[in-house]
């Protein structure tokens, strides 16, 4: 004790000091440091869930691009589907529209033809008759007498081959 006299040191003064800093202590302990650490707490578990809700949106964020990336994707390869049937339609309705015309075609020329061969029988049936009465009217001058059927018959036929 003789050496902290002889240095200046009050021993009651200091035992003083220290109980007085031991008091301050425990009252900013428990009413300055203590909801301070509480509040620094708090404000980190605050910056924690803002940080790992900020994770889980980036992630959320990330799995809704992929979905619609998927999505659109499917969009492209379901629209390439629909134009790839749709112009197999209409190469197939083509070549329908190209069938049925030839179809259409042939028979108008069958019937065409059929048509110009009733013609032509008819106008050969005529030009025969023609031709009948024509040796009639000329075996008539010729022979200058009418003949029965039956020799009428013959002699047109004969003219006629």
């Amino acid at each position: 004790m003789e050496l902290l006299n002889s240095l200046g040191i009050n021993v009651k003064l200091l035992i003083a000091q220290v109980i007085n800093f031991l008091i301050l202590l425990f009252v900013l302990y428990k009413f300055a440091y203590g909801p301070v650490l509480r509040m620094l707490d708090e404000r980190t578990k605050k910056i924690e869930k803002g940080m790992k809700d900020a994770e889980a949106s980036g992630k959320k964020l990330e799995e809704i691009a992929a979905k619609e990336k998927g999505i659109l994707d499917e969009a492209k390869k379901e629209a390439k589907e629909i134009m790839k049937r749709s112009e197999d339609a209409a190469m197939k309705q083509a070549e329908e529209i190209v069938i049925t015309a030839k179809d259409q075609t042939q028979r108008m020329v069958e019937a065409a033809q059929k048509q110009i061969e009733q013609e032509k029988n008819k106008i050969l049936a005529e030009a025969k008759a023609e031709i009948a009465n024509l040796v009639m009217v000329a075996t008539e001058k010729i022979i200058d007498e009418k003949l029965d059927a039956n020799k009428d018959s013959e002699l047109i036929k004969k003219a006629i081959k």
